[in-house]
């Protein structure tokens, strides 16, 4: 699914793995968004999330998650 969000940009929701995830998504952890601001990555393929608010999410290799993602309009 795919929105357009106020300033042209262009908002979808993506599935995202520790080999995936990307500074910027948005990922809802007990209710709230969260916004990616730092990766760590870890041993075995697992990374550590920093989130804006300051909070650490950390997900293994197998961990999967549902982000919103946004895109530039070109």
């Amino acid at each position: 699914m795919s929105n357009w969000a106020p300033g042209g940009a262009l908002a979808s929701n993506v599935e995202v793995t520790a080999a995936t995830v990307l500074r910027g998504d948005i990922i809802q952890v007990g209710g709230r968004a969260c916004r990616v601001s730092y990766l760590f990555q870890l041993p075995q393929g697992a990374k550590q999330l920093l989130f804006e608010s300051g909070e650490l999410l950390t997900i293994n290799g197998r961990t999967r998650l549902v982000a919103v993602r946004m895109t530039r309009r070109r």
